[in-house]
């Protein structure tokens, strides 16, 4: 058999996780992957704002190509045609992504474009926000003798949506932690369908916003009044909120 030689004329795509925002919560591959790249087409999420930290961001072409929620977007099929169309050009890119590429991050779509138009393609995974944004806030997802289990889910459709592919009677059901990205908007929505399962009111939730940077903000709550906190707290997205009674534990109150 004959081996099939690569094109030389081809540059890489590295499809990068970033981390949960702080620049420094990046892998080292994929910041020597930013070191190596000629093109980095950036989120909104990740250390965006902080490249210079990573690399000579100056003498790489930076493309935002971030989706905005409820704002500006592009499209992911744009997203996918200039991955291949930098990597033709012989050029090294980044797809520099919040957290890991394939937690809510359509990585894979981009993995398989990149593929199926015959450009070698690189993924280096990402610390998640949904593990380690609650950790950063001082929250595990999983106490010895408490709970054996988490579950991850986005929020950005309301529970009753068709859309939507989350079972939320059963995660009320699960006995574990329920791990929520994406959520802030339908967090109401989501507090009645859990509480209407079954799960109690006074279950302990804690959010998190802008996880792992200088503007983290951690706010306390119970199910029940996860929309109120929200609300009243201002939260906006990024934010990640932890249900489950986990969330009832804090360094100044230790547990056991």
């Amino acid at each position: 058999m004959t081996a099939v030689q690569r094109d030389s004329t081809l540059g890489t795509v590295h499809l990068v996780g970033g981390g949960p925002g702080a620049w420094d919560l990046i892998t080292v591959r994929g910041m020597r992957a930013l070191q190596r790249a000629d093109v980095i087409l950036t989120d909104h999420l990740g250390p965006v704002g902080e490249l210079d930290m990573l690399c000579d961001a100056s003498a790489k072409e930076i493309i935002d190509v971030a989706k905005l929620p409820y704002e500006r977007q592009t499209s992911q099929e744009r997203i996918n045609e200039l991955l291949v169309e930098h990597a033709r050009r012989g050029q090294e890119v980044v797809r520099l992504k919040g957290g890991d590429p394939y937690v809510f991050g359509r990585g894979f779509e981009e993995y398989e474009y990149c593929l199926r138009h015959g450009i070698p393609c690189e993924v280096v995974p990402g610390v998640t926000s949904a593990v380690s944004v609650p950790a950063l806030a001082g929250v595990p997802l999983t106490q010895r003798g408490m709970v054996h289990s988490f579950h991850v889910v986005s929020g950005h459709l309301p529970p009753g949506d068709p859309r939507s592919e989350v079972n939320w009677p059963a995660l009320a059901r699960s006995g574990g932690t329920i791990v929520v990205i994406m959520g802030v908007r339908q967090a109401g929505a989501i507090a009645h369908a859990l509480i209407d399962a079954a799960l109690a009111p006074a279950t302990p939730c804690v959010i998190v916003q802008e996880g792992s940077t200088e503007s983290q903000r951690v706010v306390r709550c119970d199910l029940g009044g996860l929309a109120e906190a929200m609300r009243d707290n201002d939260v906006r997205s990024p934010a990640v909120y932890v249900i489950g009674e986990v969330a009832g534990l804090s360094a100044d109150q230790p547990w056991g």
